[in-house]
């Protein structure tokens, strides 16, 4: 074989072994699947139970009227401070009174009918059982009057605590029922939040426990609070236990506001932090020189995008962000670009 020849042989030889290189590693990498990887971060870690609420002070009540009526006179204003039987409104008793008058009107009769039975009694005139059929009328009469002043009475809304008038509904003229709520009376503080949790969460929701809410009221605040109490009865409805959250003094929140809470139930103020998709029947993936390996881990407090590993995994390891369905270990991985 002469030099030249050679030289060309080992030419074709080198240019095939390029070709064969270059094909073997495009190979590779499409033949890799192409996943979304993510560093572990550290952070603090909370698992919370999401509700909504309405604030309330803590001592308050609706008042209603305890009869249906026109209601004919308001006798407060909002925000006056009142007593407990403090007028608040009445309703038209315009007829009641009559009925009084009428009955008092026939009261008086009969008491002196009464009388003068008693005189022919002793006298020998009438018999006693004339006298006692007067007395009978009298008493069946001084019932009714009493019955009647309380109907009246009844027609005057009191004030069953004391309080502020914090809200009164109506108007002079209207004719209420006894469940329309006429005024919102209660103490200015302190305040509450009453939030209704699911009957599934309720389990994690224990007395202290920190309370994060959130207001429309104040865009981009996040206040706090504590646990106060749980109910010990659930809806078995709305399948929700009701939970009372105790606010702060200082609380720029006002009675009626809607809030969006998170009451924690467990923290971690420097936890590993993986996506939540990470996590694939109790193991995350890593990739390793390009190939994915099966990492077991001890998951700690689960949020709503990220969760804690405890152990299995350092914050060096590159994990996949979302393990493809199918995945095995030892398969090859490449980022995503």
């Amino acid at each position: 074989m002469t030099s030249r020849r050679l030289r060309r042989l080992l030419l074709s030889l080198l240019v095939l072994a390029a070709l064969a290189a270059a094909g073997g590693a495009w190979w590779f990498r499409n033949s890799a699947r192409v996943v979304e990887l993510a560093q572990p971060t550290r952070g603090p870690a909370v698992e919370a139970v999401y509700a909504t609420g309405v604030v309330e002070p803590e001592n308050w009540a609706k008042v209603a009227a305890v009869t249906p009526g026109r209601l004919a006179e308001i006798l407060v204003r909002e925000g006056e401070h009142v007593t407990r039987g403090h007028p608040l409104a009445r309703l038209d008793d315009r007829e009641a009174g009559a009925r009084v008058a009428e009955l008092e009107a026939k009261a008086a009769y009969w008491r002196e009918q009464m009388n003068r039975s008693a005189a022919l009694v002793q006298s020998g005139v009438r018999s006693r059982d004339a006298y006692e059929k007067d007395k009978s009328e009298l008493n069946q009469i001084t019932a009714a009057i009493a019955a009647s002043r309380q109907r009246r009475a009844d027609l005057l809304v009191v004030a069953p605590i004391d309080g502020q008038v914090m809200r009164r509904d109506f108007e002079v003229g209207e004719v209420v029922g006894v469940n329309d709520v006429l005024f919102w009376i209660g103490d200015p503080r302190p305040l509450r939040l009453t939030v209704d949790v699911d009957e599934e969460d309720i389990p994690r929701v224990q007395p202290g426990q920190k309370v994060l809410i959130k207001s429309d009221s104040f865009p981009g605040q996040v206040l706090e609070a504590r646990v106060g109490r749980v109910t010990p009865k659930g809806d078995p409805i709305n399948k929700t236990f009701r939970v009372r959250v105790t606010l702060p003094d200082d609380t720029p929140l006002m009675v009626g506001m809607t809030t969006e809470v998170n009451i924690v139930t467990a923290e971690t103020a420097d936890a590993l932090l993986v996506p939540s998709t990470a996590l694939v029947d109790g193991k995350v993936y890593v990739a390793e020189d390009g190939v994915a390996s099966e990492r077991p881990v001890t998951i700690g407090i689960r949020g709503r995008n990220r969760i804690e590993v405890k152990d299995g995994l350092s914050a060096e390891d590159r994990v996949l962000a979302a393990p493809p369905t199918g995945l095995k270990p030892g398969e090859r991985v490449r980022a995503k670009p």
